[in-house]
């Protein structure tokens, strides 16, 4: 990289004594790029062995990447932390104007430490770091009222990136995440919580750097190259016309889409709640992360009428996606799209991960139907397929916390089937919540060996369908399969470039853009260096203790036959245990 190139700023701040400092860490970007590479680097240096998540010696790490700021799609922030809905390696990642922000403000990496002793919000702006008091703001029942009263006193409005929680990371909600310019979220893995533990509101950052580059007509060049494949692509047009909702009909087509916690895989209401429908019925406007030409964001205009005032209406803009609606919307038998948008909302108004707090209303729902839970441990509440309303009422008290059941829903389904039962209708993994894929083995087995635990760790469902509908792959063929995928995607992580673009950025066009941003590497270095992030991961997670020796696996998943047939249970074991002899150690 270029010795003057800001990148390898990473900037320190203690809550604790508000104070802050930069270092210069030029080699940990050379080695791990950034991204991801940096963050977990970042994280296993400043995180003490068995660190309490909520504790302040947790830290948070945002990384960012070198093609941030200067080829399109680049636009992803990675946190990482110690999960405390896991107890392991948390890591999410968000777009919006997060990245860009941090690096024209001179930074690769923010890695904030300790805890105040009251409510505050960082503003960051270049190299001021500013403690502001967020006292007024703690409790306020709107994560959007927060955003807009930040952005009224901050400046830089267009540069700027706004990270903020609601109530849920306020109560330490283990599944809240943390929203950035209102429709993008840090989301899984509890990040939200960790804001909370450490009375950090938010975390304004804004910059004016300029960019140096060496070969200024090659990088134009470059840079059209791949502004064109983008805007060219097939798959970034389908993105752009519908965002991942268009996933939801031929998922459930495929019976690939779980349903009333995965009872079924085939909703009846899909086309009610399909992206087609939302896109003519309810789109309101497309937005677009920095440094995005292609506009996946799609924000759906809900309008509401006032009591008693004829022809007044409130109107609310609402994101929505693919995991959202399965998770809010067929997970929960919810077929109504005004009562998805309602529902939605009140999970962004109180900073939810979308897809943890529908997998735990599933099971509440199916644990009451059941009679493990009764009206007594929900406070009155009688939750039922497709009640959009009660689902809203469960969601305020699951952050409100009133009584033993509501603080194990808090916690996430682990938590809730430990104390009450109903374990063999819990759906997580490794502690996380399931996303919505019942595609077959691959998506299953994708998660559980993942580092993060995610579909997008190495899109398991994508070899449902594209292999093992045709052809059953031995378990070690599937998993090294799904690590030669996952490796490459600690690459694009690193850079940090939108998964949607990963046909865009092959390992060519990956090592040379980098080399227009001042970084030598051959596509053979990028290989090696994936495998190492990877490795690096899962050396953090075995010295917090994961290990896949005893796992849960969720009975349900053999109950309900997937886009290919029944799952083998066996298949899938086997699976992890090859996984676990070859890799984890």
């Amino acid at each position: 990289m270029l010795d003057n190139d800001p990148l390898a700023n990473v900037l320190h701040v203690d809550l604790s004594k508000r104070r802050f400092w930069i270092q210069r860490r030029k080699e940990l970007f050379e080695n791990y790029i950034g991204g991801t590479g940096a963050a977990i680097k970042l994280l296993t240096e400043e995180c003490p062995k068995d660190a309490a998540p909520l504790s302040p010696d947790n830290p948070i790490v945002f990384a960012v990447g070198p093609l941030t700021g200067l080829f399109p799609l680049a636009s992803k922030t990675v946190a990482m932390f110690k999960s405390p809905h896991t107890g392991n390696l948390g890591e999410s990642h968000c777009g919006g104007r997060s990245a860009v922000a941090i690096r024209m403000a001179g930074y690769g990496a923010i890695v904030i430490k300790g805890s105040s002793e009251i409510p505050v919000y960082l503003a960051i702006h270049g190299d001021r770091v500013n403690f502001r008091d967020a006292s007024a703001l703690w409790g306020m029942r709107s994560n959007f009222t927060v955003g807009r009263i930040i952005r009224e006193n901050e400046p830089n409005a267009g540069i700027r990136t706004i990270m903020r929680i609601g109530g849920g990371g306020e109560r330490l909600v283990s599944y809240a995440g943390v929203t950035t310019e209102t429709y993008r979220h840090f989301g899984r893995m509890g990040l939200g919580a960790v804001f909370g533990s450490k009375n950090l509101k938010a975390v304004v950052v804004s910059g004016k750097r300029s960019f140096q580059l060496k070969d200024v007509k090659g990088y134009q060049n470059k840079y059209t190259e791949i502004h064109r494949a983008a805007v060219d692509s097939p798959a970034m047009k389908k993105y752009h016309d519908l965002g991942t909702a268009e996933n939801i009909v031929p998922l459930n087509e495929l019976r690939g889409l779980p349903t009333r916690n995965l009872n079924e895989a085939t909703f009846e209401g899909t086309p009610k709640i399909s992206g087609e429908t939302f896109a003519e019925q309810y789109l309101g406007r497309r937005l677009a992360c920095s440094n995005c030409p292609v506009g996946c964001i799609h924000i759906a205009a809900l309008r509401d009428p006032y009591k008693d005032e004829a022809y007044f209406y409130k109107t609310s803009m609402i994101s929505y996606d693919y995991e959202p609606i399965y998770s809010l919307g067929s997970m929960l038998g919810i077929s109504d799209p005004q009562g998805f948008l309602k529902l939605m909302n009140e999970v962004e108004v109180l900073g939810l991960d979308a897809i943890s707090t529908g997998v735990v209303l599933a099971w509440a729902t199916e644990a009451q139907q059941r009679g493990i839970i009764s009206e007594r441990e929900t406070l009155g509440i009688k939750l039922n397929w497709g009640d959009y309303r009660t689902f809203i009422k469960a969601v305020w008290r699951i952050v409100e916390q009133p009584n033993d059941f509501y603080k194990a829903l808090a916690h996430g389904v682990e938590k809730a089937f430990a104390r009450y039962g109903g374990k063999e209708f819990a759906l997580s993994f490794c502690k996380n919540e399931m996303p919505g894929y019942h595609t077959g083995p691959a998506a299953h087995v994708g998660v559980l060996i993942g580092a993060r635990h995610s579909h997008l760790d190495n899109a398991g469902y994508s070899f449902d369908q594209k292999i093992m509908a045709k052809k059953r792959l031995t378990a070690e063929e599937l998993v090294n399969k799904l690590l030669s995928e996952e490796h490459w995607r600690q690459i694009l992580s690193s850079l940090v470039v939108c998964f949607f673009a990963r046909q865009i950025y092959s390992q060519d066009v990956a090592s040379e853009a980098l080399k227009l941003a001042g970084f030598d590497l051959s596509p053979e270095d990028l290989t090696k260096i994936g495998e190492n992030i990877y490795k690096e991961k899962y050396a953090f997670k075995r010295r917090e203790g994961f290990s896949l020796e005893d796992v849960h696996l969720p009975k349900r998943i053999f109950e309900t036959d997937s886009s290919i047939g029944a799952l083998d249970e066996k298949y899938i074991r086997d699976s992890i245990d090859y996984f676990r002899k070859s890799y984890q150690g």
